[in-house]
């Protein structure tokens, strides 16, 4: 886990919150399906990055509940810390690894997660560590993505930069990382190895879409060419950033940049005692 600590403390967490408006606008429809799960008045938001999805959260239980955001990313807590204090929202925040955090014995009602569960070392043991965190009967909701090979826009800056870029870091689909959880048969193994329940599995295609304007914003500072291009010297860096924003052409249209996100919606119980 120390490479994921030394990861989200660094480069990778100050470019989510310096883009953080534009993330917020594009994954918003995983936020409504998030917070849809919510039952009962405490939630806790496992890699809650900048906060989005917490504070969403944390409005729906209302004053009376408990909200918390767990994310090991100094960076994005801070960020998160920031907006629920700026929105006027109660929402806790805690820079912890949630494989390992104590988070209390059945404190929580229902445990959501937008893109944070990919990321564990040990993903049994993350997720047993969660399932005892939840109360009897608690909704377990988390959306993955699914496959490279589904998410062509996802790597399409690293497949466009990797000819005139060496050093840059190849994607392993069988370590932690963003399509850790593509296979559906995998996940249902962890959750079911992890004590959870009424494991249910499907996929999701949510369109989405961003300002043009942030596109080159977006592929110079996240994903893996965001972690090395600040390190290309010119001219090759500009070189490298004309190629890439060439190869983009088939998700621009006009004044706007469409995808579609493939995911997996995964819905799980606590065991109800």
């Amino acid at each position: 886990m120390e490479a994921q600590t030394a990861l989200w403390n660094g480069r990778a967490g100050q470019a989510w919150v310096s883009a953080q408006a534009m993330l917020d606008e594009v994954f918003r429809p995983f936020e409504d399906l998030l917070v849809a799960a919510v039952r009962g008045g405490s939630v806790l938001d496992v890699g809650c990055g900048t906060g989005g999805t917490t504070v969403a959260a944390a409005r729906k239980v209302g004053p009376g509940g408990r909200c918390v955001g767990v994310d090991i990313a100094g960076p994005m807590v801070a960020a998160a810390r920031e907006r629920a204090g700026r929105e006027g929202v109660p929402a806790d925040f805690v820079q912890a690894d949630a494989q390992e955090h104590d988070f209390g014995a059945a404190a929580f009602d229902t445990v959501i997660s937008r893109f944070g569960v990919m990321f564990f070392a040990d993903a049994v043991r993350a997720f047993t560590n969660l399932r005892r965190a939840a109360a009897p009967g608690a909704v377990l909701r988390a959306v993955t993505w699914r496959g490279v090979e589904e998410n062509p826009f996802m790597t399409t800056a690293e497949r466009a930069a990797a000819p005139l870029l060496p050093s840059l870091p190849v994607r392993r689909p069988d370590t932690p990382g963003q399509f850790a959880f593509a296979d559906p048969a995998k996940v249902r193994g962890i959750l079911r190895d992890a004590g959870w329940t009424s494991v249910d599995i499907r996929p999701l295609d949510v369109p989405c879409a961003f300002p043009e304007a942030s596109l080159v914003p977006y592929f110079t500072r996240l994903g893996p060419l965001g972690l090395v291009l600040g390190d290309v010297a010119e001219p090759a860096r500009t070189r490298i950033v004309e190629t890439v924003r060439a190869a983009f052409a088939p998700f621009v249209h006009g004044d706007e940049v469409r995808f579609t996100a493939a995911c997996w919606q995964v819905d799980a119980h606590a065991p109800a005692g």
